[in-house]
């Protein structure tokens, strides 16, 4: 594969020019990540590659480390067949999730993202209130997010559900697909092509990896059975993986996540649950919760069956999470050592301490 069937362009040319013309070193882009081993693409060929101790020093946060799709500068070790990581170039966009069971690391699921396709079964795996926080994420990335629909075969009243979908994402593109027997795909391919890199974000189970291999034409991802008393299918897919799709496009497979923590998606929750912010203008307190406040324009639509309740139970619960999040990050920051390696929340106590003595 050549730069420009990986998706090279005028975006990763400035970010690589303060590197171009320098020896020993090229770009590449992050085609597998697992335990900290690359798979590094670059021109013509792959290297395996590990990420440079000075990189890794001068990274704030995870974040700022490599991740699978993005475009990285690459020094070739002298046995040929491997290679160092010494930067990260600028990324385009970037789906990010608080990192599992941390309370402040942000995690960098897929970089330089054109399309997300969020993937959900129309079994037991249905789930809106997941949906919205997918798409909650996928909006915050910078990608145009797309819905897939899979299982078909296993709901009785698709029409209703697909009906139920496109209420809650609006003009998002909502399309049925049934994978296993290469049903639907036209619609995957149709925001694919040359240059352009899609991820598929799900749950375990739903079919992302069917759909790799329908798009390959061969067995490329393995694949499992879902449990039939939830729907829910083991990991199959372990690490992420940018793939080469015939015709030109790549796509990410990603592994079912068990835990969707929201990172930074304040803009996104307004654009989701636009509807909500519309009519929370016409509350008479401009700090309306939405809660126990009087003469609230968001409860009175609930009353008068313009709004559902559950929709508005979503959006309280992630504008709380949100709202904790920043104040679990204003806490760390507030708890790193100072110049002097000292604590800076021990700091203002001792001076406060001083002050009142």
């Amino acid at each position: 594969m050549t730069l420009n069937d990986l998706g090279w362009n005028d975006h990763c040319a400035a970010g690589y020019a303060p590197w171009a013309g320098k020896k020993h070193v090229r770009p590449g882009r992050v085609a597998i990540e697992f335990n900290q081993i690359f798979r590094i693409s670059v021109d013509g060929e792959d290297l395996d590659a590990v990420t440079a101790g000075r990189l890794k020093h001068r990274a704030a946060n995870r974040a700022e480390l490599p991740a699978v799709g993005d475009w990285v500068v690459v020094r070739r070790r002298s046995d040929e067949d491997s290679a160092v990581i010494v930067a990260v170039l600028p990324r385009r966009s970037a789906f990010t999730r608080r990192g599992a069971g941390n309370v402040t690391g942000e995690q960098v699921v897929a970089a330089n993202v054109d399309v997300v396709f969020v993937v959900m079964g129309l079994d037991a795996d249905y789930n809106l209130r997941r949906l919205e926080r997918y798409l909650l994420m996928a909006r915050e990335s910078g990608a145009s997010p797309i819905i897939l629909l899979t299982k078909p075969d296993l709901c009785t009243d698709v029409p209703a559900r697909v009906e139920q979908v496109t209420k809650l994402t609006g003009d998002i593109p909502v399309h049925v697909l049934q994978p296993k027997r290469g049903e639907g795909l036209e619609h995957v391919r149709a925001h694919l092509g040359p240059g352009r890199t899609a991820a598929l974000l799900g749950s375990s189970g739903v079919g992302k990896s069917t759909i790799i291999n329908r798009l390959v034409g061969s067995e490329l991802q393995r694949t499992r059975e879902v449990r039939e008393s939830d729907s829910r299918g083991r990991h199959t897919t372990t690490h992420r993986e940018l793939v080469m799709l015939p015709g030109g496009g790549l796509i990410i497979d990603t592994p079912g996540m068990r835990e969707l923590q929201l990172w930074d998606a304040a803009d996104a929750v307004r654009e989701t649950f636009d509807e909500i912010e519309a009519l929370a203008a016409g509350c008479h307190f401009t700090d309306c919760r939405h809660r126990e406040e009087p003469r609230c324009a968001v409860k009175a639509a609930i009353d008068e069956g313009r709004l559902e309740a559950e929709r508005l139970e979503s959006y309280v619960k992630l504008q709380t999470e949100l709202d904790d999040l920043a104040r679990r990050k204003e806490e760390h920051v507030r708890l790193q050592p100072d110049a002097t390696g000292k604590n800076r929340a021990t700091v203002v106590k001792r001076r406060a301490t001083r002050r009142f003595r």
